[in-house]
């Protein structure tokens, strides 16, 4: 990661209706937040076991 950064906000979801509207909530939260910060650099990770199934979404941001 290049960008320098000052904060991190993580998303995750590990229910399939979770991960269906983990979109919803991403963008929901950047547009809640869009005059005080600038993403920098984006995370996906994805992860599971037998049952589960895990989305990650990373966002690294800077303060504007």
């Amino acid at each position: 990661m290049s960008a320098s950064y000052s904060g991190v906000k993580v998303f995750s979801a590990t229910k399939a209706r979770e991960r269906e509207s983990l979109g919803e909530r991403i963008t929901d939260w950047l547009d809640a937040n869009t005059h005080e910060i600038e993403i920098v650099d984006t995370v996906v990770t994805q992860s599971s076991d037998r049952e589960f199934h895990c989305l990650t979404i990373t966002l690294f941001f800077r303060a504007r």
